[in-house]
């Protein structure tokens, strides 16, 4: 309940939510890397991504059965493209072999980013 009141004053007053990340910086299970951040949106927020309307009810329906194992993916692959530049920059290895990572990464998030547009 504490957590509730929280979460609710924190996005009742104008925070767009929170992230949640593990404890470890790299994070595995047997299936191999967990992802490594969860972005927690509050309600107002949500409206600014889906539309003004995307808790009624036949919405939520809709956006509860989506699919987000792309997702979590990319933000999988982004991490890891972004671990490996950050490895290559403390090897010193030259500048052009961090880019190759860099441009991975916006190349992912310019691929997942944009606003749902309801069919």
């Amino acid at each position: 309940a504490e957590a509730v009141a929280w979460w609710e004053a924190l996005t009742g007053s104008g925070g767009e939510g929170m992230v949640v990340k593990p404890l470890d910086f790299i994070s595995r299970s047997k299936k191999g890397l967990i992802q490594p951040a969860l972005k927690v949106r509050g309600r107002e927020y949500l409206r600014i991504i889906y539309g003004p309307e995307y808790d009624a009810p036949d919405n939520l329906v809709r956006l509860r059965e989506r699919s987000l194992g792309g997702k979590r993916s990319s933000a999988l692959r982004e991490f890891a493209l972004g671990h490996q530049a950050l490895k290559r920059f403390v090897a010193k290895q030259p500048l052009r072999r961090i880019h190759e990572c860099v441009f991975g990464v916006l190349a992912l998030e310019e691929r997942t980013s944009g606003v749902y547009s309801p069919s």
